[in-house]
């Protein structure tokens, strides 16, 4: 038997729950059948034609299902989601883990700090929900960890940086502490970083495939579907396959949370819709030219809010009406302008 609350049931979701079924947290998605874990350990289950009424996107790792036998016949409230838009030609979302508490953002040591990559993980991670952290990995491949772990922080604004090596054992304590019973991660990255590796420290036992290290310091891509793991002491972590891309998919909040400092400069431009292109007064301009912020931070910056833009008009009808209309008001004045060019 398992008890519930390690899973993270509570009295909240209890009220939530439909009579006559029982609840169950989805562990794997396997091309329409759930892995799902209940109080009498881990079982089978087939999703219900209901379900997509819940929540069209399906049911994802960490979802909370009510069960009906073997039937999952409703997704429970999420109270937080990583998502992404789906790779390729869509703008459809991606739910990659579901219920969290934090988002482990995981890199590595082995290689200069990518902090363009660490600021996207981020920006998604806050549009979840849930309380990011990034864990550097391979700390015992690294010559200078304070000094990665230093350049990391100065990025990463509001947010816990640990060094970790799944190997000695270093930094492992400081993650599990972040998993206490019923709580849930989940660890996000890219392949190789070592994310198998750190759930097997974790769990204290082989629980996920690792491969060797690459001459290069690199790591191989292990783990191929998303998975809950229920750790000894309650904690519950979701293992992910590495992401070729993670697309924007929800609104700017997560990018401007992860910018803030870019944020608030901008906010003292004295024309409020400065672009930063060399307007007079503007306090962004003025940061780079000073030093005090970096010109790649800004355009990763401007980069992601583009991407957060062009994600709304794709999928919010009312945001499209409101561009168009801008842009009838901008070619409008333009054309008005008493020394425009015929």
């Amino acid at each position: 038997m398992t008890d519930l609350t390690l899973l993270g049931w509570d009295a909240r979701r209890a009220g939530q729950l439909p009579d006559g079924c029982v609840p169950a947290r989805v562990a794997r998605v396997d091309r329409g059948r759930l892995t799902v874990l209940t109080d009498e350990g881990e079982q089978r289950a087939v999703p219900g034609s209901g379900l997509y009424d819940c929540e069209p996107t399906g049911p994802a790792v960490g979802d909370w299902v009510a069960l009906r036998g073997e039937l999952a016949v409703a997704v429970l409230p999420r109270t937080s989601a990583f998502v992404r838009t789906g790779a390729g030609r869509t703008s459809a979302a991606q739910v990659v883990a579901a219920n969290l508490d934090v988002v482990l953002v995981v890199d590595a040591l082995t290689a200069d700090p990518r902090l363009r990559r660490v600021e996207r993980y981020l920006a998604v991670a806050w549009s979840s929900g849930a309380t990011p952290v990034v864990v550097l990995t391979k700390a015992d491949l690294c010559d200078d960890v304070p000094a990665g772990v230093e350049a990391v922080r100065e990025d990463a604004l509001g947010v816990d940086v640990l060094p970790v090596s799944s190997l000695t054992g270093e930094g492992v304590d400081a993650v599990r502490s972040l998993l206490g019973p019923g709580r849930t991660a989940a660890m996000v990255g890219p392949s190789g970083v070592g994310k198998s590796s750190l759930l097997n420290a974790l769990a204290g036992a082989p629980v996920a495939g690792t491969r060797e290290i690459r001459e290069d310091g690199r790591g191989r891509h292990t783990t191929t579907a998303r998975e809950l793991h229920l750790l000894p002491g309650g904690g519950l972590l979701v293992d992910t396959p590495g992401m070729r891309e993670l697309a924007l998919h929800d609104d700017s909040d997560g990018v401007a949370t992860t910018f803030a400092d870019v944020a608030e400069l901008a906010a003292d431009c004295r024309f409020r819709d400065c672009g930063h292109r060399g307007e007079p007064g503007c306090a962004v301009a003025a940061a780079i030219d000073d030093g005090r912020l970096d010109p790649a931070r800004f355009a990763g910056w401007r980069k992601l809010q583009a991407e957060a833009h062009r994600q709304l008009l794709r999928v919010d009808a009312r945001a499209r009406a409101e561009e168009r209309a801008r842009v009838r008001t901008l070619h409008r004045a333009l054309r008005d302008q008493p020394y425009r060019a015929r």
